[in-house]
């Protein structure tokens, strides 16, 4: 790897180290600090649909920003209006605020994640495609799995300091400190990140580009066979993934027996991100074990969906937690190779934008799906709930399997996949 690539490499991995440390403070314990607003499982799951509502309406618009205006502008946006949005968070929380607030917040606290949606990614490619990284043989799997390692130790830091800080203090010091670290990456962004191997449009009017990038992320999207089949996919395995990691945090407590360790919920996030290390070391070597990226793809769906109904069949403490691992590892393990796919698909000017679309459908799944299954939660029990989950995620696989028929030019393991146009996926064949 030459310096300048490194030099980018090394930008990416810090950024991404204080944004998942800044991140995970709460996530150990965000459904309990709901649920200790007063919310109740089917009112905080809604909050949270709220959120990915928020996702859904904003991921096309901001990643027309970081298309149009720069990746930098985007990335700095979002962390300025993360930062507001959790210090308003710990506002509700201390006056108790009406379900209608935590609604409108989350939204608010969505719109904050699509400015980093595919703005960060597309950043990064488009910049080690400047380097010349490509050129001298280098795969962007590394650099992913890299990221999932440096996400993994960041989220495992943050969720485990976040749970016991709660459990030493308060619930709403995790969400303070959060905000903290936000203004400090905010700093730290505006002073290392800059715009690589891409020109942002300032000149043109906003409404134009947006129609015109649009127009093209669609061409090159939802219109390209093997990325629509991975899109179609994404609703099921994203909603469903976001209800199992926070439904995860009471429902452990549920099994542990004391509805007040919150070390213990925080433990859910801690095993998430120890798999987040463990499955970017995998990386490598799944690309020895598979030919292609459409074969890791459908088997980890698989395994993820028979995961989560054992989960459900299994309400025992360690079992859970074992089987917590497992589902983890897998996601972590499967997550850069989906990433190396796509992007060996999408043209560089669409990339963010397209990318940002693919989030949107993912997150669109999750407004439905989060609610549904909080509501089963409370009806019903956990339990049911990770088995309507594992129903649900189950409707990914004939999506995945189609986008396997397709034998895209990426997703051929050994091929580089940014050296493979849009054009050049929808007509090769193997």
């Amino acid at each position: 790897m030459n310096a300048s690539s490194r030099k980018v490499q090394n930008v990416y991995l810090l950024l991404l180290l204080l944004h998942t440390l800044s991140a995970s403070f709460i996530w150990g314990i965000n459904t309990l600090f709901l649920l200790d607003a007063g919310l109740s499982n089917t009112e905080a799951f809604a909050a949270n649909a709220f959120f990915t509502a928020g996702m859904v309406i904003f991921e096309v618009p901001t990643g027309v920003v970081a298309d149009t205006r720069g990746r930098r502008t985007s990335y700095l946006l979002g962390t300025l209006t993360l930062a507001v949005s959790t210090l308003l968070y710990l506002l509700m929380w201390r006056v108790s605020a009406p379900f209608w607030a935590w609604a409108l917040t989350s939204a608010f606290l969505g719109l904050g994640f699509t400015f980093f949606s595919g703005a960060v990614e597309a950043w990064l490619v488009d910049a080690l495609t400047f380097s010349g990284y490509f050129r001298e043989g280098e795969k962007l799997e590394s650099v992913l799995a890299k990221g999932k390692i440096v996400e993994g130790i960041a989220m495992l830091c943050g969720s485990v300091a976040g749970g016991v800080i709660a459990q030493a203090t308060h619930l709403g010091m995790p969400y303070l400190l959060r905000a903290i670290l936000l203004v400090i990456t905010f700093v730290l962004a505006f002073t290392l990140m800059r715009d690589m191997g891409f020109a942002p449009s300032r000149g043109k009017h906003p409404m134009n580009e947006l129609k015109s990038v649009l127009r093209g992320s669609i061409e090159h999207g939802f219109a390209n066979p093997p990325v629509r089949w991975i899109m179609l996919a994404a609703p099921f395995t994203g909603g469903v993934s976001i209800y199992a990691f926070y439904a995860m945090q009471p429902y452990l407590l549920e099994l542990y027996g004391d509805e007040r360790a919150y070390a213990v919920a925080g433990l859910a996030a801690a095993i998430v991100a120890g798999a987040q290390i463990a499955g970017g070391l995998l990386v490598p070597h799944i690309g020895r074990m598979f030919h292609r990226r459409t074969s890791v793809l459908l088997t980890g769906t698989l395994l993820s969906t028979l995961t989560l109904a054992l989960i459900g069949l299994l309400p025992h403490f360690w079992i859970a937690i074992a089987l917590l691992v497992l589902w983890a590892l897998m996601f972590a393990a499967f997550s850069p190779v989906r990433q190396a796919y796509l992007n060996g698909l999408i043209a560089s000017r669409e990339r963010a934008t397209v990318l940002s679309f693919d989030s949107l459908l993912g997150s669109s799944g999750a407004v439905g799906i989060q609610p549904l299954l909080g509501r089963a939660a409370d009806v019903w029990s956990y339990p049911i709930s990770f088995g309507f989950s594992a129903a649900i995620q189950a409707l990914a696989i004939p999506f995945v399997w189609l986008a396997r028929r397709e034998r895209a030019a990426s997703d051929a393991i050994l091929h580089s996949p940014v050296e493979v146009s849009a054009g050049e996926a929808r007509k090769t064949k193997s």
